[in-house]
């Protein structure tokens, strides 16, 4: 398995995310070709893959970096792992990668949610030493 970072928008990848996007989201359509194009191409996101050696997408992590006035923070967004994969560790390579990259990048900070429900992913978190902030969460739906 390898940590790469999409660079285009093919079929294959479309295809890759039509089966993930389920695994994580029950609420939310998988992306189309263009929305993949349009994160790939973007400068304020990475799109992060664990590809197996016969070229499989295991699961998939987008990163975002962007500045503030207080500094370069980055934020860890959409990570899924094919149910197939658990527990082969790709969710911990996906998330040192991230990390690895927003350091370089030189962020001062990396966040990310999840939901309680998912305590193999809240584990890990934990484990890459993520700590629990005293914050609260905030949303407002702007399209129905």
């Amino acid at each position: 398995m390898q940590i790469v970072e999409a660079t285009e928008s093919t079929p294959a990848l479309v295809e890759a995310f039509a089966l993930l996007i389920p695994q994580l989201s029950s609420s939310n359509p998988p992306p189309t070709g263009p929305e993949l194009a349009e994160i790939i191409a973007s400068p304020a996101t990475q799109l992060l893959l664990a590809v197996d050696d016969d070229g499989t997408v295991l699961g998939a992590l987008t990163l975002a970096l962007f500045r503030i006035p207080t500094g370069l923070r980055a934020w860890i967004e959409d990570v899924v792992v094919d149910g197939a994969a658990r527990g082969r560790g790709v969710g911990d390579e996906l998330n040192r990668d991230a990390l690895r990259r927003a350091r370089q990048a030189g962020a001062t900070t990396v966040d990310l949610t999840s939901r309680p429900s998912r305590e193999s992913a809240n584990r890990l978190y934990q484990r890459l030493g993520f700590k629990a902030r005293e914050t609260n969460v905030y949303r407002i739906q702007l399209v129905p």
